[in-house]
């Protein structure tokens, strides 16, 4: 049985639970003459969480561990003879999986029977045509040794999923019978339901520290895996970056982070004073109809996808700025450049800086305005002068926020910008961030041990950490500066 299928047994077994719980409180009232702790619901809940929770956290764990205890197993029993020259470990573990699924497909199909897969051997012509029939390719040629590892494999994944199966079973009816038969009119099962309730909502709340903790360890993993095979000096002040995946590369970082600043520095010139003065108008000088309308057409712009605006950069704007701009005034002749992405993702950003905006002003109190309006200063005074500034810290942080949007972008940089790593001033030049590198060096047939390959993890990291000290640099200006108002 598939893991989704013992859900459904789990969450089905808990149904049962959650009636037959709140019958047998019922029933026991009546017989003893006891009024309940809780109402009969309650009972019910009892039962129905403690046939789900326990066996879907065993469930969760095991899916999680088998894997890696399974493949840190196999891994261990193919020997160093197996693994081709210039190949990595884990490349043949891919091949492994691999020939292990094509094997279960085979089966299903009736192809092979699992008594026929034992005596099957690793002819390499004739499994590598089984398999391409039910879509399975391999990187290499499948050897004998690692044929047996991919059987083996199977056949242990196969056995801890049947016991898996027992298991979270067998934890699902024992709890849920448990909880059944010590349902008296004196258990305070409303008490127990919402402690089930209280640690799924703290649960919950640990979801992000978790992701974040996850994120930042295997980045963390990876780019120490990086700086022992290259020097960390060389990558932070390099000034020239060149990988070669057979040897010799320049891996600077500089390029990259002149790249996304330029780029990011024109995207904010182009939203901030636009997203700013739409947020004053919507917020002080449009009526109730026009806000309206103007607010949510506006906020459209927040929902095309990135790459509508990458084929909106090429094949409009680009064009647009290298036969009005960039050739007349013999600036370049390239469609790609940072200005191309610089103000289609001004764009982007516009509905952002505004929405925030005009909700920070918004929350002005209004006697401050009919304060200054008492005083008599006009519109426009009170704007620039009462306004403005007791909404500066929050305004401040959504421009802070919209940078750390803007420098996160990749499809519009892709499309717009190219991916020439450069340091150059020339804003009509074509140029590439962070992130674009990130995902050209993790794409294609490249080993994944190499120092081409895991340079990514280390941008990751750095980009990563640019951008949380822009958030916690919001978050400070928007917390020291914040008014108080009543």
């Amino acid at each position: 049985m598939t893991p989704s299928v013992i859900v459904l047994i789990v969450l089905g077994l808990a149904a049962v639970g959650y009636f037959l719980g709140r019958q047998r409180a019922l029933k026991t009232s009546e017989r003893d003459g006891v009024k309940l702790h809780s109402l009969p619901v309650y009972y019910g809940q009892s039962v129905a969480l403690f046939a789900a929770v326990p066996a879907l956290l065993l469930l969760g764990a095991w899916l999680f561990l088998q894997p890696v205890l399974l493949e840190n197993n196999i891994t261990g029993k193919i020997p160093d003879s197996a693994i081709p020259d210039g190949g990595a470990r884990n490349l043949v573990m891919v091949d492994v999986r691999r020939i292990a699924e094509g094997l279960n497909q085979l089966i299903a199909q009736g192809d092979v029977s699992e008594n026929g897969l034992v005596d099957m051997q690793a002819d390499v012509t004739d499994v590598r045509a089984r398999l391409a029939e039910v879509g399975v390719a391999l990187g290499s040629d499948v050897s004998p040794v690692v044929f047996q590892a991919a059987k083996e494999y199977r056949s242990i994944g196969l056995t801890a999923s049947f016991f898996r199966n027992i298991a979270v079973l067998a934890v699902s009816f024992g709890f849920a019978f448990w909880a059944w038969a010590r349902i008296q009119p004196q258990l305070r099962a409303r008490n127990i339901s919402e402690t089930f309730v209280t640690a799924l909502l703290m649960g919950s709340s640990l979801v992000a520290i978790l992701t974040t903790v996850g994120i930042v360890g295997s980045l963390l993993f990876e780019s120490v895996s990086f700086f022992k095979m290259y020097p960390a000096a060389d990558f932070f002040l390099s000034t020239t970056w060149n990988p070669q995946f057979r040897g010799g590369s320049d891996l600077g970082f500089l390029p990259l982070l002149w790249g996304t600043l330029y780029v990011s520095v024109v995207a904010l010139a182009l939203a901030v004073p636009l997203g700013l003065m739409i947020a004053i108008y919507l917020a002080e000088y449009a009526g109730s109809t026009l806000r309206s309308f103007a607010k949510p057409a506006i906020e459209v712009l927040a929902g095309i996808p990135t790459i509508v605006y990458g084929l909106f950069a090429l094949i409009t704007v680009g064009p647009f700025l290298r036969d009005w701009i960039a050739q007349p005034l013999g600036l370049g002749s390239s469609s790609s450049s940072v200005m191309t992405a610089g103000l289609v993702m001004g764009i982007m950003l516009i509905p952002f800086i505004s929405s925030l905006s005009d909700d920070i002003i918004n929350a002005v109190p209004q006697a401050l305005r009919d304060g200054s309006y008492g005083l008599g200063a006009t519109k426009s005074e009170t704007i620039k002068q009462v306004i403005l500034p007791a909404a500066l810290p929050g305004i401040v942080g959504a421009f802070l926020l919209a940078a750390s949007r803007a420098i996160g972008e990749t499809m519009i940089v892709v499309m717009g910008a190219g991916a020439a790593a450069r340091l150059d001033l020339n804003p009509f030049e074509a140029m590439t961030t962070i992130t674009v590198k990130i995902v050209s060096q993790l794409t294609g047939d490249t080993e994944f041990a190499s120092p081409e390959t895991l340079v990514a993890f280390a941008l990751g990291l750095t980009l990563f950490v640019f951008t949380l000290c822009l958030n916690i640099l919001a978050l400070y200006v928007v917390r020291k500066y914040r008014e108080q108002y009543e």
